[in-house]
């Protein structure tokens, strides 16, 4: 399973994205994450448990504000691991 996520928010400049890839690879997860211009943060995750890391980007690191996130079931992609995209 895959899916696309867009969390909205104060979700930038709070190590939102270096937590997701710790979360992402303690689930064993594939993808990535990125930060947007809008100040938002997309991620893309494969994976048996991607539904554990949809429920923590409902909330996400302690100093994270998460206003509303959009999630997408989508096609899974080849990747080895999950990085973070610059």
């Amino acid at each position: 399973m895959a899916v696309k996520i867009r969390v909205f928010g104060k979700v930038q400049g709070v190590f939102y994205r270096a937590t997701t890839k710790s979360v992402a690879d303690d689930l064993r997860l594939t993808g990535w994450v990125r930060n947007e211009a809008d100040g938002s943060v997309s991620i893309f995750a494969q994976g048996e448990r991607v539904n554990e890391l949809v429920e923590w980007t409902k909330t996400g690191p302690q100093f994270a504000r998460v206003d509303r996130q959009e999630v997408e079931e989508v096609a899974d992609e080849a990747f080895d691991s999950f990085e973070i995209r610059r």
